[in-house]
């Protein structure tokens, strides 16, 4: 992660090197990115769920959204603390997101199922990536946050995945 731009960083008594700090915040930026796509999608699914199972599938994917608004914040309030910028525009989202895209033309609530659960799997799965690129880095406390956050992804991932098993 060394030779990572220094932009945007602002001081800070943050006994971390500076160009571990930029390059943990360059991390931070890219998962930031990836939650904020990823509640849009539940509550795209959340929006439009039709279907015999509507009400308890609205309020699963309303919990989703409202689970992944705190690692938002966790995430983007670490960024801050390191001296950098959080970086949650719609622009800077959109060209960085790693998600895959969500259909807006599923109505279906086992479609939303299905769309969602993918969504929250590769979520989980660069989480667990940015837990041992911060952990190379030598920011401990980072990869502690996308440890917390990896393990309460996988939650809402069994949670989301489990009304898949009926139709097996």
């Amino acid at each position: 992660m060394i030779g990572i731009r220094r932009r945007n960083m602002h001081p800070t008594r943050n006994d971390l090197p500076q160009d571990t700090r930029a390059a943990i915040v360059k991390l931070l930026n890219e998962r930031l990115a990836d939650a904020i796509d990823l509640q849009l999608q539940a509550k795209q699914a959340h929006w439009n769920v039709r279907g015999p199972h509507f009400i308890s599938l609205h309020e699963l994917f309303d919990k989703v959204s409202e689970e992944v608004s705190g690692f938002i914040d966790e995430i983007a309030e670490r960024a801050s603390a390191l001296g950098g910028v959080a970086e949650g525009t719609l622009a800077a989202v959109s060209s960085r997101t790693t998600l895959p895209a969500y259909s807006l033309t599923i109505s279906d609530g086992r479609d939303h199922v299905d769309a969602l659960s993918k969504a929250i799997a590769a979520f989980g799965k660069q989480a667990r990536a940015a837990i041992d690129q911060a952990d190379s880095a030598g920011d401990a406390d980072t990869a502690d946050l996308f440890t917390q956050v990896s393990r309460e992804v996988d939650k809402q991932l069994w949670f989301v995945e489990a009304h898949l098993e009926a139709k097996r």
